[in-house]
């Protein structure tokens, strides 16, 4: 098949989440299996600065219709590996910025007009390149009106550019919402311009559009599909959700075992296996000592790598704070986001250093650290999608503590309910439940030889691409 999937995010060249892991993660393993791949991302100035782009060629130049004006732009291509072309659609007043989306503090206010650009410009390179593909895939918010401006484009021509389109909801709470004047650079014909189409209160809605007008649409969890359609998770989209019901479909996200895999993993200080892990005491005691701890502490270590916004439950994480100053225990935290949760954890890790670790920062490798290097790994989302770390976790025996919700029931069985199957500890999205299960941990800690189990009944468990890319191929097949 020739397959096409559109993202605002692609590892390594774009990453601030699991989409650009996901996406790049799904894109390989289809190119691995013989698909023609080709994934469109922005411009960006770390994608183009990537040594992968060096040799990207300028494939076109592009003309590109927004309201009453026409914006320039261009598109560079390059293949990373056999299968796969990653295009950049190039216009540096939208995309020439070291961060995607905001400063950190707020949104840039030219978003709409950002994404919608680059939706465009895939577009019409897929006219313009004649990619005649099977299968346009777009990805949340910032790919959402894919599916619209292929038919529209499609109409315009007299063209075939994608047999299907399909639409994935990686986060329904990110919605791409904007005033309703956005609708007008669309370009779109105007009765899409209501309640049946992209209107959303007296608001244009980017992730409305894809939902309703992919040919199918999934979610990144069987779970997350169902809850999608309520109104606690549904954020105000539950009733657009439902009316795809028939047509939506939860698929887990997988593990990039040439990327996660504590056996080959090359930012380790130690390689280690589930028949031998030895290594993990050694990036266990680097851990401990790169964040000014004692190599040899013998407690357990609690690890968390986030973004710093409400979903992740860092305020669920801080209201126990008096549980990691009691007990003989280490936290080290990972992340970036938002100022009011980084300015807390600062607060908590001055407060007492000699146990509380904070890197305010995204940092590939100290989350592979963190990952190897922890006994426990602290999760307490909200919501989650899907959620790779708790995968992550299992795949390097380290024990994820994760709330129950969306992708974590689906990937994480507790060590307590079913004591001959557990991976992992599980609590309900509150502070309260999160302190029990913290104390449940202190408690698995203290027991060598079940800890060992858990661990390794995590690391015996097969998340990887090849089980989760089978199910797109077939979605792919069956909706062609």
């Amino acid at each position: 098949m020739k397959i096409v999937h559109v993202a605002s995010e692609l590892f390594p060249y774009l990453k601030t989440g699991g989409l650009a892991d996901a996406v790049a993660s799904l894109a390989g393993t289809l190119a691995d299996n013989g698909h023609e791949v080709s994934v469109f991302l922005p411009g960006y100035r770390t994608a183009l600065e990537h040594k992968d782009a060096a040799q990207a060629e300028r494939k076109l130049r592009l003309k590109i219709e927004m309201g009453d004006q026409f914006l320039s732009g261009d598109v560079r291509v390059f293949s990373p590996r056999k299968n796969l072309n990653v295009y950049l659609v190039c216009r540096e007043e939208f995309f020439d910025r070291r961060n995607p989306y905001g400063n950190g503090e707020r949104d840039y206010e030219d978003n709409a007009d950002r994404f919608i650009f680059f939706c465009k410009g895939v577009v019409e390179t897929l006219r313009l390149a004649d990619l005649q593909a099977d299968v346009v895939h777009s990805h949340d918010w910032q790919g959402a009106l894919l599916p619209l401006l292929v038919r529209d484009a499609e109409r315009k021509h007299g063209v075939t550019l994608a047999v299907k389109t399909v639409f994935t909801i990686h986060n329904i709470a990110y919605q791409g919402l904007f005033p309703r004047s956005v609708f007008a650079r669309t370009n779109l014909p105007e009765d899409l311009n209501h309640m049946d189409g992209l209107e959303y209160y007296e608001q244009t809605n980017l992730l409305k559009g894809g939902i309703l007008f992919g040919d199918r649409v999934t979610t990144v969890s069987p779970r997350y599909a169902k809850e999608i359609q309520t109104p606690e998770f549904g954020n105000g989209l539950e009733g657009v959700v439902q009316t795809r019901e028939h047509d939506i479909v939860g698929l887990l996200n997988g593990v990039d075992m040439a990327v996660w895999n504590p056996a080959t993993d090359a930012l380790l200080p130690a390689r280690y296996s589930m028949a031998n892990l030895a290594g993990k005491q050694i990036c266990r005691g680097e851990l401990l000592k790169h964040c000014g701890f004692a190599a040899n502490f013998k407690g357990p270590v609690f690890g968390v790598v986030c973004r710093f916004v409400e979903q992740k439950g860092l305020d669920l994480l801080l209201a126990n704070q008096d549980f990691f100053l009691a007990q003989d225990c280490r936290l080290v935290v990972l992340g970036a986001g938002e100022k009011r949760y980084e300015d807390t954890v600062r607060a908590l890790a001055a407060q007492a250093p000699a146990k509380v670790f904070l890197s305010a920062k995204l940092d590939e490798g100290m989350s592979h650290l963190i990952e190897a290097g922890s006994d426990f790994f602290v999760m307490p989302s909200r919501f989650e999608p899907c959620g790779l770390n708790q995968m992550y976790s299992q795949v390097y025996g380290t024990i994820p503590i994760v709330s129950r919700v969306g992708g974590l029931i689906d990937t994480v069985t507790d060590a307590d309910e079913f004591p001959e199957a557990g991976t992992g500890l599980m609590c309900a999205p509150t502070a309260e439940s999160l302190g029990d299960a913290l104390h449940r941990a202190m408690k698995l800690h203290a027991d060598k030889a079940r800890m060992s189990a858990v661990q390794r009944r995590g690391m015996a468990r097969d998340f990887s691409w090849k089980v989760a890319a089978a199910g797109y191929e077939r979605l792919y097949q069956e909706s062609l």
